[in-house]
């Protein structure tokens, strides 16, 4: 972005973009660098008692009017009715930030279901060798709870959670495919029991890791041929470990078995194709399969959402199930929430919230400087007239902005349905 220019206020027009020289309270508007689109935003900035503003030639429409005699008397006519407007706009500005609140304690709401979620299963997978029969019990009253309220709605929101401790990496990968294989379930027509079989099935997919030494799992290099053996032998120990109980679904057991068998075969640990592998161990593989591909062991090799849903679609078509992978990307968007994006406004965001309804439009926490980060803009896209110009690495952002946004190194969801849209 090139350099902005000074220019007296009076010369500013509709098409111009603006940085005003004044802290986010200290105007009616809610960003302190916009678009002017009105001649009513140009008339109240003259009378915001500033002489200047900056303007950005490369962002705006037009250019600023030519240097020109000022007409007194025009600036008095329009006073009256800027001053009007100032306080119209200033009132309109508390109701949106009223409204950012409601969303934000809604955001809350999520955390600390998920986080309650998160607790629950630490402790059912801790009590599954000890006392299987209430882990099972429990694994399956935690699934239905959350089933129940998936199930309730029709107008469902996914929002991205907190990062999660590089230690409790099991419980969050657990938790995450649960509820999205849950969600690709519901939006396949798939039975309510069906659903909280597959969430439960799910919740356990990867019990068998806790049979395998951590210094394995947490292992960034190349994995040696007897390393990589021992961890495909998670899903026999899954099942060793769910036969400890009698109540465990046998749908279940064969879910922690399979769902790393592929289509073509190329899976284990029976090298099962498409015919031989169950609905559910198919969807819980497209969903494993993304979790992992964002979180990897190394995560230098990470790829953000965006580039893992395009990375599927392109390349695991012949081994993972199509329509589940299509389902995966119509319930996450195109941008799904932890995507880093530049608006085509040129600000840069965070996307928070994605609505499977309205795909190319979901609501992104702002990088504002002149705005607190505590206080951040949440924005709808569709509301503000705004949309996605490109998803940003976020490795490659200025660690001013970084550090504001506050990009998550794993990307965990909760859904939510309260109908509250942030401020736009």
């Amino acid at each position: 972005m090139m350099s902005g220019i000074k220019i007296s206020v009076d010369r500013l027009q509709i098409g111009n973009y603006v940085k005003l020289p004044l802290t986010w309270k200290e105007h009616p508007f809610l960003f302190s660098s916009f678009m002017i689109k009105t001649q009513e935003q140009v008339d109240i900035i003259r009378q915001l008692g500033i002489k200047q503003v900056m303007i950005y030639p490369d962002r705006s429409d037009t250019p600023p009017k030519p240097v020109v005699a000022e007409e007194e008397a025009a600036d008095q006519a329009i006073a009256s009715d800027a001053f009007n407007l100032q306080a119209t706009l200033a009132a309109e500005k508390e109701r949106r930030i009223e409204e950012l609140k409601q969303y934000r304690r809604s955001l809350q709401r999520s955390e600390k279901a998920f986080e309650r979620s998160v607790s629950q299963l630490r402790g059912l997978m801790n009590k599954i060798q000890t006392r299987p029969l209430t882990a099972i019990s429990e694994a399956q009253e935690l699934v239905s709870s959350i089933a129940d309220e998936l199930l309730s709605t029709e107008d469902m929101v996914l929002h991205l959670m907190s990062d999660s401790p590089e230690t409790e990496g099991i419980y969050y990968h657990s938790l995450n495919v649960s509820i999205l294989a849950m969600i690709l379930a519901k939006e396949a027509g798939f039975t309510e029991a069906e659903i909280k079989l597959l969430g439960f099935a799910a919740l356990f997919h990867d019990i068998g890791m806790l049979r395998i030494p951590t210094q394995i799992l947490r292992k960034t290099e190349a994995l040696t041929t007897p390393e990589l053996n021992l961890i495909k032998q998670h899903t026999r120990y899954g099942v060793e470990l769910l036969e400890l109980t009698k109540n465990c679904p046998a749908e279940a057991k064969s879910v922690v078995l399979h769902h790393h068998e592929r289509l073509d075969g190329s899976g284990y640990p029976e090298g099962l194709k498409d015919g031989q592998i169950d609905k559910l161990s198919q969807m819980v593989a497209v969903v494993d399969e993304y979790d992992e591909l964002c979180h990897p062991r190394d995560m230098s090799k990470a790829k953000v959402p965006y580039a893992v849903l395009s990375y599927m679609f392109k390349n695991l078509t012949k081994k993972l199930n199509k329509d589940y992978i299509g389902l995966l990307i119509k319930q996450l968007g195109v941008y799904p929430p932890g995507s880093v994006v530049q608006l085509s406004n040129g600000q840069l965001g965070l996307v928070m919230t994605v609505n499977p309804k309205r795909l190319l439009f979901p609501s992104v926490l702002v990088y504002d400087p002149a705005i607190p980060r505590q206080e951040a803009a949440i924005i709808d896209l569709e509301e503000a007239g705004l949309t996605i110009g490109k998803v940003v690495v976020p490795q490659r952002l200025p660690p001013a902005v970084f550090e504001y946004l506050n990009p998550r190194t794993r990307i965990s969801f909760y859904f939510d349905h309260s109908g509250i849209k942030p401020t736009t």
